[in-house]
């Protein structure tokens, strides 16, 4: 049976990845998200579950102590907060390439640089186009709510195991601290190594025995011919993750002559906005999604149709608009409303942006 608490968004992640049976957390604190790491010491789950909770003398340190965990076929974690996932891209670019399922938590904070420890959502291209080197592809999810925060562990693990792929959860530093309601899952048993064979595959690096020999994983390819060959695999598992894996929520959007597109925090501001255009006349639906990668483009694609305009909201100067618009394929206006450095939009901003931008046009 479920349990329901109040919680802090940091701290549902951190509940939910116990109850998941996550084997290994590593991790650096770095506001707005130490909770993660703050709650788990506090809990010591290690006595419980046997989970190991680890602060590493760094992110660069943290990463590398995932990839050897989860290369071992391990449920495997880290999080840290914008600054601390830019240190951490080399490592993840070596989890694609060799494709360690992982799950890698960012708490967005504003920026660049150091910034602010408010909130913001300015990494939506490192998450989503690759934050490191090469052609690679993270699953991203992004939670709108304390509740989704602690759904969306489990998931990405199914996620990251399924197709053998580093997951991420793009949260912001007012989900992470806000407190709501939130149902948590029931405690789930960790797998042994058998049991991760059974149901995921034979792939881990567990060591050589006499029943099977040693599996070797690694990103280095020195003969090109060979590495263009694991890159075509890599696109391809890319296009069966795309075809399966999108995943977005529709507000309102039956009816309506104009079209928000936004995620996370900026999603529950429109939902506020949606009602205000109401009362003064204006049908306004909205389109979150909740995979950015695979992004549903083709969903937006066919909303264009049957609207006046589109305006994304974000924190940020515009970094998801530019995959709206690729979607939209110039069937309608698309523009972009965005508060950045650690600023949040007011609903009534974001309402007066749509009159400005679109319907005054």
């Amino acid at each position: 049976m479920k349990e329901l608490r109040l919680m802090k968004g940091n701290e549902a992640i951190a509940e939910a990845a116990i109850r998941c049976g996550v084997d290994a957390y590593y991790g650096y604190p770095i506001t707005p998200q130490s909770e993660v790491m703050e709650y788990l010491t506090a809990e010591e789950p290690y006595k419980t579950t046997g989970m190991v909770v680890l602060q590493a003398e760094s992110e660069i340190a943290s990463i590398h102590m995932v990839h050897g965990a989860a290369g071992g076929g391990k449920k495997s974690m880290t999080s840290s907060s914008s600054p601390g996932i830019s240190l951490m891209t080399e490592g993840i670019s070596y989890l694609a390439g060799s494709e360690i399922p992982c799950l890698i938590v960012n708490v967005q904070r504003g920026g660049p640089g150091l910034g602010t420890i408010q909130p913001g959502q300015a990494d939506y291209f490192q998450a989503t186009k690759g934050g490191g080197h090469g052609d690679y592809r993270l699953i991203v999810l992004a939670p709108a709510s304390v509740q989704e925060m602690a759904d969306f562990v489990d998931l990405s693990f199914e996620l990251a195991f399924k197709y053998r792929n580093p997951a991420l959860i793009l949260s912001d530093g007012a989900i992470g601290q806000m407190m709501e309601k939130v149902y948590l899952p029931e405690q789930k048993e960790r797998l042994t190594d058998e049991e991760v064979a059974q149901k995921y595959g034979d792939w881990a690096t567990i060591g050589k025995s006499p029943n099977k020999e040693r599996n070797i994983l690694t990103s280095l390819e020195l003969q090109s011919e060979r590495q263009e060959k694991h890159n075509f695999h890599l696109q391809a598992k890319y296009k069966k993750i795309e075809e399966n894996e999108i995943r977005y929520e529709k507000i309102n959007c039956e009816n309506a002559d104009y079209m928000l597109v936004a995620y996370g925090m900026s999603a529950r501001i429109c939902q506020k906005v949606i009602q205000l255009g109401k009362e003064k006349g204006i049908n306004i639906g909205l389109i979150r999604p909740i995979t950015l990668w695979p992004f549903p483009s083709q969903v937006i694609k066919e909303s264009a149709n049957n609207v006046k305009g589109i305006l994304t909201v974000e924190m940020s100067a515009g970094q998801m608009v530019e995959d709206v618009r690729l979607a939209v394929e110039g069937k309608v206006p698309v523009e972009h409303y965005g508060r950045f450095g650690g600023m949040i939009p007011s609903p009534d901003e974001v309402l007066n942006a749509l009159e400005q931008k679109l319907i005054g046009k």
